[in-house]
Formats: structure tokens, C-alpha cells, sequence
């Protein structure tokens, strides 16, 4: 009866309210400019009586909404000079801010408080929430954090973020300040919802899931994929790394002393991420080492050389004996038809490959 609209957003009017043959959004009745709340909420529609109701009514008849054009528009400008009136759900098309505390005062788009940080979002700067575009300039519709200055938001998306979070989580979504944040939301218009935040939605509930099932390529476990013991054969590890995969310690072969385990995606990034980590200068030098024309430097092909380091499983990995040759190009003949009583012969170099767990002597 005060808006004329049947349907309306509650986040800006409120819920819909039926008693004594008058309906009302909740947020209309407390914007409306003649009307005044009783401290007993059981009287009329939680407190404005219906008489009072009536006689708003018949004053907003006279009044036109400079938004849609309408008749019956019961808000009207706080500003004293001002006598542009509007709807409450015409406010955000007409860029009018409606504040949601104390004496709930309304403002037209000329007479509307401004945010004053002095600064403009950067080339192609998105909003936090939606991940759109927010445009060149501050704006009506376009919000920026007065504290960090850098987290950027559309009205509609910030409003939408408090009323799901409520007065006692409600903060800056980038540098989480809450106390000047607040302040600044709710002189902008911003409605905060003055209770615990809501805790039911399915996406939290799918957020709080845990992924209990096998994803290995052929999972050997006679109870099925969804089987988790808390131990053995058919205990389920999950993804160090995502956490969004799982495999039986027997479907991947995994030890009872393996701890962690790596699914083949976030493991692939591993590795590419540590092949990174080698410098030009570190393959040259390799490169270099192994052909410096020294006969006797071939260890990279000794069969007992050790194999790539696995990044997934170091458990494989067993050191080997070291396979030590010593040669020299100048005194090869010599070291086959010499003296056998000295095995180190005056001017040689120990070349070879030096396995993991072995000594390195030098020449």
C-alpha cells in the first residue's frame, strides 16, 4: 500500500507484513515520511497503527515519484530545500540513498552523501565479488573500501555480501577492516542485517564436504570407490596439494609409512615448477663437464648411475655403490703393464660418477 509494488527486493524493502486489512513491506513503513513507530511492536504492523498507515496514504497520494512518475511515492528527500519524493524500490534506478539506522533517512540523488577518498579504480579493475568490470570512476553504483583503498565493488554486490554475512562478520572483502568499513557502508545506504550470518545455504554446505572417494585409474578395493578405512590397505588419502582427489593406499601402491600423496595434476606442476628452477648457466656447465675430452668421463652412462629423482615418492630411491675409474690420458698405458704395488698412480684424475650416499676423494 505504500510502495504499489506487489513484488519488491526484500534486501532493500524488507518482508512483506499482512495485518487488519493492510500490507506493507517492513522497510516502507519506516521510510515513509508521516509515519512514526509505537514501542509496542503487537500494535497494528510492528508498532505503526493503522490509522497512522491510513493518513500517509492519503498524504502521499498528492506526491509523485521523480523515478517512475508515479502517485504514492511516501518518501521524500531529507534535504529541507528538497521536495523530490520517490518510492522505496525506485530509490536505487534514481540513485537515492536510504540509510537503514536510527531516524532512517532518505536522500535524493543530488542531496545524497558522497564517498570522499580521493581515488579513481586502475585500467580494467574488476569488482571482488562478481569479477566485473567496476568502470573508470567512483560512482552511485560503484563502491570503493575507505580504508585499503584498493578493494573495489558494485552497490548490488556489497549489498548482497552483508546481508548474507550480517553485522558481526561483515568487513572489507580484500583487507578485512570492519570498523571504518561499516561505518562508511551503512552512511552509503548499505543495508547490514543485525544478526548472526546465515549458516544454511547449499553453498556452504557444499564448501564444507570432504572428498571421500578413490579417483585411481582402476581402484582394487572390494567395498567400492566410496570405502575409506582409517587404516590399512583401504585407507584414503587425499591430494596434499587440491585436495580434490583421493586414492586408496593399495590402488596407487602406496607404503603404510607413506604420510602424504600427490595426485598426477598437482604433482605435473611440481615438476614443471622445479624444472624451472634450473639455471642456463647449471645445464651448460653439465653440458661442458661431460664433453671435455677426457676418455675416461662417461659416467653419466655407467649402468649403476642413479635414474631421475621422483618428485612423488622418494621412498624408491636407494643409494648404490660408487663406481670410481681412474684414468689418465697420458699414463693408460702405463697403468696396465706398471707396477701393481700403487693404485694411484702420480698425476691422475679420479673421474666417474659418484652415486647418492657415497665419499667423493680428490685428485
Amino acid at each position: 500500500m505504500l510502495c504499489h509494488r506487489v513484488e519488491a527486493d526484500p534486501d532493500t524493502c524488507g518482508h512483506k507484513l499482512e495485518k487488519e486489512g493492510f500490507c506493507a513491506h517492513e522497510f516502507c513503513l519506516f521510510f515513509a515520511n508521516k509515519l512514526c513507530q509505537q514501542q509496542v511492536k503487537e500494535l497494528g504492523l510492528m508498532g505503526f497503527l493503522p490509522e497512522d498507515i491510513q493518513y500517509t496514504i492519503n498524504w502521499a497520494a498528492q506526491k509523485h515519484c521523480f523515478v517512475c512518475g508515479e502517485s504514492g511515492a511516501t518518501i521524500t528527500c531529507r534535504e529541507m530545500s528538497c521536495d523530490r519524493s520517490f518510492h522505496l524500490p525506485c530509490a536505487v534506478e534514481g540513485a537515492c540513498i536510504t540509510q537503514f539506522f536510527f531516524q532512517y533517512r532518505s536522500f535524493c540523488w543530488e542531496h545524497c552523501p558522497k564517498q570522499t577518498v580521493e581515488v579513481s579504480p586502475e585500467e580494467n579493475t574488476t569488482c571482488l565479488i562478481c569479477l566485473d568490470r567496476v568502470g573508470e570512476r567512483r560512482s552511485y553504483g560503484t563502491m570503493v573500501c575507505p580504508a585499503c583503498r584498493h578493494a573495489w565493488f558494485h552497490r548490488g554486490c556489497i549489498q548482497g555480501q552483508a546481508v548474507r554475512d550480517g553485522i558481526t562478520c561483515f568487513r572489507c572483502p580484500l583487507c578485512r577492516d570492519r570498523d571504518v568499513f561499516l561505518s562508511e557502508m551503512l552512511t552509503m545506504g548499505i543495508r547490514i542485517p543485525f544478526r548472526l550470518p546465515s549458516q544454511d545455504s547449499r553453498a556452504d554446505e557444499a564448501l564444507s564436504v570432504r572428498h571421500s572417494r578413490c579417483d585411481a585409474g582402476r581402484c582394487l578395493c572390494p567395498g567400492g570407490r566410496e570405502q575409506a578405512a582409517q587404516e590399512g590397505p583401504w585407507e584414503l588419502l587425499l591430494c596434499s596439494s587440491c585436495a580434490a582427489e583421493g586414492t586408496h593406499r593399495r590402488c596407487s601402491s602406496l607404503r603404510s609409512i607413506r604420510a602424504t600423496w600427490e595426485c598426477d595434476g598437482c604433482a605435473g606442476l611440481a615438476s614443471s615448477a622445479s624444472s624451472r628452477l634450473v639455471s642456463p648457466s647449471t645445464a651448460s656447465q653439465s653440458a661442458s663437464s661431460s664433453s671435455s675430452g677426457s676418455p675416461a668421463l662417461e659416467g653419466s652412462s655407467h649402468p649403476n648411475a642413479p635414474g631421475p629423482m621422483c618428485v612423488r615418492d622418494h621412498s624408491r630411491l636407494r643409494p648404490s655403490s660408487a663406481s670410481l675409474q681412474l684414468t689418465s690420458p697420458s699414463t693408460t698405458s702405463q697403468a696396465v703393464a706398471g707396477p701393481s704395488h700403487s693404485s694411484l698412480v702420480p698425476g691422475t684424475s679420479i673421474t666417474g660418477t659418484v652415486s647418492p650416499g657415497s665419499t667423493r676423494a680428490v685428485s
